[in-house]
């Protein structure tokens, strides 16, 4: 029998070139790969979308971080100066100024018994973000903070000062550095110790005024149920020659016509500076039942009821009345 002979089926070049591409679109649709340019772009303008969402989150959340490492930093550069001086270093205190009048705001370590008598050479200056900024100082009626040789104590007979620091575009933003006598420095305020034995009010109160009052001309005293009774003093005849202190003491008739009262005051500072003042007014409510405004030249200092509550005047420069 004659054997039949095999021969194989040749493809054409053509048909080659058409089985692979079908073999690709078949892979590709099987296995589900690959984008369209519709979709990348799609994905692409979601991306964008979120980072542009997210910018002013990452803005605030990085000044917030100015807020906080600033009112460390501060603490931090106290406890240095601090230690500084209980180390005798350059057989000198130092203590620690703030200023607002600088842009950006600072702060300054320095050597020696106050910022004026300083070592300018040993000055480190300490900028604030652009940021933030210095709110309130209240360091005992001064700008600075000076530690005591052998105890670390704060220079002062006060219980504590404070410095306050806040977001510029946020002001409900804000950290206080506390700085009490005993030489502790934290952002928690100080427990002031009870004096059960002694009642405080508003007979005797003080307040932090953190600006000049050397130069100032007339203190207002306004009663403003009663204007036509308003009294001027005159600032710089009751100052010391040295305008390190202010003291004055006198009555004052307001009320109707035919039925006026004496109003009683006492006005004097326990501390007089060329940046600032702490003031302290004695108006017993015995001798005093008129409402009454103090200003000094333009600055409202502090406010009384007629009942004697008294409140914050509206300066910008004046701290939190303290009663005594």
């Amino acid at each position: 029998m004659k054997e039949k002979s095999f021969t194989p089926h040749h493809f054409s070049f053509e048909n080659n070139i058409m089985f692979n591409q079908a073999s690709s679109s078949l892979i590709k649709t099987k296995n589900g790969a690959g984008f369209t340019l519709i979709e990348v772009l799609t994905i692409v303008g979601i991306l964008i979308v979120l980072i542009a969402l997210s910018i002013p989150a990452l803005r605030f959340f990085q000044k917030e971080s100015d807020l906080n490492n600033s009112a460390e930093e501060i603490i931090n550069t106290l406890r240095i100066a601090q230690n500084k001086t209980l180390a005798s270093e350059g057989a000198s205190q130092w203590g620690g100024y703030f200023t607002t009048s600088t842009s950006p705001h600072q702060y300054i370590l320095f050597q020696g018994s106050s910022y004026q008598a300083r070592a300018t050479s040993s000055d480190e200056i300490h900028k604030l973000p652009e940021t933030v900024e210095i709110y309130e100082i209240n360091l005992w009626g001064g700008n600075e903070v000076v530690f005591e040789r052998v105890t670390g104590h704060a220079s002062s007979t006060s219980q504590f000062g404070k410095v306050t620091i806040r977001l510029k575009t946020d002001i409900s933003k804000a950290k206080t550095v506390y700085i009490e006598n005993s030489g502790q420095v934290g952002l928690t305020s100080p427990t002031i110790p009870s004096e059960a034995s002694r009642i405080k009010d508003s007979r005797h109160v003080h307040f932090d005024y953190n600006q000049s009052v050397q130069e100032a001309v007339t203190l207002h005293l306004i009663f403003p149920d009663y204007p036509a009774d308003n009294y001027d003093i005159s600032f710089q005849d009751y100052l010391n020659i040295d305008k390190t202190e202010f003291d004055w003491e006198g009555i004052v008739l307001v009320g109707p016509e035919g039925n006026k009262t004496e109003q009683k005051l006492k006005i004097h500072t326990h501390s007089l500076t060329i940046f600032a003042a702490q003031f302290c007014i004695h108006r017993d409510r015995r001798h005093n039942d008129k409402a009454l405004n103090i200003t000094l030249d333009t600055e409202n200092l502090i406010n009384y009821t007629g009942a004697g509550e008294e409140s914050k005047g509206l300066s910008s420069w004046v701290g939190e009345p303290q009663r005594q």
